[in-house]
């Protein structure tokens, strides 16, 4: 592998705008969260009080990083690894190295449906996923027998430059 110039070898990406309108009501609740603890009418006292804007804050928050963290992932492949970044600030991420990559199948059709939702998933029977939107992806079968799929457009290119690693790792 010593012949592959230093860098990426294929990057790739996939978005769902979708996420938008999730992450609005995270921020709605946030906001909420904030007015009740800056000027609430509230008149039971300060435990409900206090129990609403921890509620609010906290759900706001959850909703926002759940809904940020996936609307985009972007899939880089080198001589080293293949590295999965969710998100505008690459969190959560995962590293594969080639070497613990026995095989890459390309997906023509994963729905989030078939992983329980959005977002970075694991199901026992299928392994670990990170589902952005519907359509193709790349599912890297690992030597452990474990299975890391992602979502991410032009997969099928991507599992050819992996496929040709293995092959030079091999040979």
């Amino acid at each position: 592998m010593t012949g592959h110039p230093p860098g990426p070898l294929w990057t790739g990406r996939a978005t769902n705008q979708a996420q938008w309108v999730l992450a609005s009501a995270g921020a709605a609740a946030l906001a909420l969260g904030i007015e009740l603890a800056v000027d609430s009418p509230w008149s039971s006292g300060i435990v409900p009080l206090l129990m609403a804007v921890v509620g609010c804050l906290a759900v706001g928050l959850l909703i926002l990083y759940g809904t940020l963290a996936f609307v985009q992932v972007a899939v880089t492949i080198d001589a080293e690894a293949v590295e999965v970044r969710c998100g505008h600030i690459g969190l959560p991420r995962r590293r594969v190295c080639l070497t613990e990559i026995a095989s890459a199948e390309y997906l023509p059709h994963i729905t989030p449906q078939q992983w329980g939702g959005w977002g970075h998933r694991w199901r026992p029977e299928k392994g670990t996923a990170i589902i952005v939107r519907r359509g193709e992806g790349l599912a890297l079968h690992l030597g452990d027998g474990k299975v890391f799929t992602v979502t991410v457009d032009d997969a099928e290119n991507a599992v050819r430059v992996i496929r040709a690693h293995l092959r030079a790792l091999a040979g």
